[in-house]
């Protein structure tokens, strides 16, 4: 069975895609440099693919990465809905 993509793999991708670096991402999730960058190998490696063109300190999306990231935004947001429509059930 292939595996299934990981959310924390998934905000990492979408956050570098915003920010186009890997410090600021990784700033922006309090997370370290080392923890987005192997974040975007692992999932460059599942998905047998290069996600980003590096260039220099500065990171651009490849054609599979924009691909990626409409499906990556659109999984998030359900990912969201689902949460908040479940919420009404702790209340």
């Amino acid at each position: 069975m292939t595996p299934l993509l990981d959310s924390r793999k998934l905000l990492a991708f979408t956050t570098l895609a915003r920010v186009g670096s890997f410090t600021v991402a990784a700033q922006e999730l309090h997370l370290t440099q080392s923890a987005i960058s192997h974040a975007i190998k692992a999932l460059e490696q599942d998905l047998a693919c290069r996600l980003f063109d590096r260039l220099g300190r500065r990171v651009t999306l490849t054609q599979a990465g924009k691909n990626l990231l409409d499906h990556a935004h659109k999984i998030i947001a359900e990912m969201q809905r689902a949460r908040d429509s479940l919420a009404s059930w702790s209340k």
